[in-house]
C-alpha cells in the first residue's frame, strides 16, 4: 500500500511542481536515494564500511558515457554493459577485501576509490582527464528525448520506487535476515550456518551495481562529468546520507538523501567548508540520534504515545 500512496506522491508532486530548477533539484534527490540505498544494505544491514562507493557511482557513468560518447552506442545499451562489468569490477575487488573487517576494509574501499578517481582523471583518451567528458546524449523513449524536466524526473523516481521494492523483498526475506544477523555478530551468524562470505560479496555487489545505475542516470541527465564528479567527498556525502537518515532503514535513505542535497541550497553561505558541515552534522547525529533521524523520530513519537497513554490512565484513575 505504502508503494501506490508513494507513487501517487510522485506523481502529484511531478505535476504541481512547474520550477525547472526544483524539477531538476528533486531529480538529483532521486539519485542520491539510488545510491544511499545501496550503500544502506551494505552498511545498514550487512554492517560492512565502505568509504570508496563514489567509484562505482563513477564507473556506472563513465562506462555509459565512454560507450555512448566514443562508440556511438544507444545509453539503453551502454546500461548493461555498465552495470555488468561494474559487477564483475566489484565481485573481484571484494573477494580479497571483505577479508578485511572494521577501519581496515574502510581503509581498502577508501583506497580503491582513490585508485579509481586518478584513473578517470590520467586515462584522458577515454574520460576526457581532468577537463571531463562532454556531449554525453539524452535518454530517449521513442522519439521522446528526456533530457531534463519532469519526463526525466518520472524516470528517475520510477527507478527509485524499484529500488524500494527490491530493497524490501531482500530486507524481509531469508537473506535480509542472515544479513542483519552478519552485522550483529559474524562470528554468531557462521556458527548457525550462515555462509558470512557469500552473502558479504553478493551485498557488495548490488551495493555497487545500485550506484552504478545511479551514475548512469547521473551522467545522461547532466551531459558532462569529470572525476570531481566522484571524488572522496562524494563518497563521505553518500555515507552521511545513510548514517544521517537512518542505517538499516530503507526510507531513512531517501530522507537522508533529501536533506543531504537540500543542505547546500540552505547553507550555501557555507560553501567554502563543506567537509565542516558535514562533519559537525555527523557529530551531532551521531551523538544525540545514532540510529538516524528516521528511528530516532518514531521513537520520540512511540515515547509522546505512551506517556499520553500513561498520563491518561492515571487520569481515570
Amino acid at each position: 500500500m505504502r508503494h501506490v500512496v508513494f507513487a501517487l506522491f510522485i506523481l502529484i508532486a511531478g505535476w504541481w511542481v512547474t520550477n525547472p530548477y526544483y524539477v531538476q533539484l528533486l531529480t538529483f534527490i532521486g539519485i542520491y536515494t539510488i545510491l544511499a540505498l545501496g550503500l544502506n544494505m551494505l552498511m545498514g544491514y550487512a554492517g560492512q564500511i565502505s568509504l570508496g562507493h563514489a567509484a562505482f557511482y563513477g564507473l556506472g557513468a563513465y562506462i555509459s558515457a565512454i560507450a555512448t560518447v566514443h562508440w556511438d552506442w544507444s545509453p539503453w545499451v551502454a546500461l548493461p554493459l555498465a552495470l555488468l562489468l561494474t559487477a564483475l569490477i566489484a565481485f573481484l575487488i571484494a573477494l580479497p577485501m571483505l577479508k578485511l573487517t572494521g577501519y581496515y576494509l574502510g581503509m581498502g574501499t577508501l583506497g580503491f576509490g582513490m585508485i579509481l578517481y586518478v584513473l578517470f582523471r590520467e586515462w584522458s583518451t577515454l574520460t576526457g582527464g581532468a577537463s571531463g567528458l562532454v556531449g554525453i546524449p539524452p535518454l530517449k523513449l521513442g522519439s521522446v528525448a528526456l533530457d531534463s524536466g519532469n519526463g526525466y524526473f518520472y524516470l528517475v523516481w520510477a527507478v527509485v520506487l524499484a529500488c524500494f521494492i527490491v530493497c524490501e523483498r531482500i530486507v524481509h526475506s531469508r537473506v535480509g535476515r542472515a544479513l542483519r544477523a552478519i552485522h550483529d555478530s559474524e562470528r554468531a551468524a557462521g556458527a548457525m550456518g550462515v555462509n558470512t562470505s557469500r552473502l558479504k560479496v553478493w551485498v557488495f555487489v548490488l551495493s555497487a551495481v545500485f550506484a552504478s545505475l545511479a551514475g548512469f542516470l547521473y551522467a545522461h541527465l547532466v551531459s558532462f562529468i569529470s572525476p570531481n564528479s566522484f571524488d572522496f567527498i562524494v563518497s563521505i556525502r553518500i555515507v552521511t546520507m545513510v548514517v544521517i537518515g537512518g542505517m538499516a532503514s530503507i526510507w531513512g535513505s531517501l530522507l537522508g538523501a533529501s536533506l543531504l542535497t537540500l543542505l547546500p541550497d540552505w547553507l550555501h553561505v557555507f560553501a567554502d567548508y563543506e567537509m565542516v558541515v558535514y562533519g559537525l552534522i555527523l557529530m551531532a547525529v551521531m551523538i544525540f540520534l545514532p540510529q538516524g533521524l528516521t528511528r530516532g523520530i518514531l521513537d520520540t513519537y512511540e515515547r509522546s504515545k505512551s506517556r499520553c497513554s500513561r498520563a491518561s490512565t492515571s487520569t481515570q484513575d
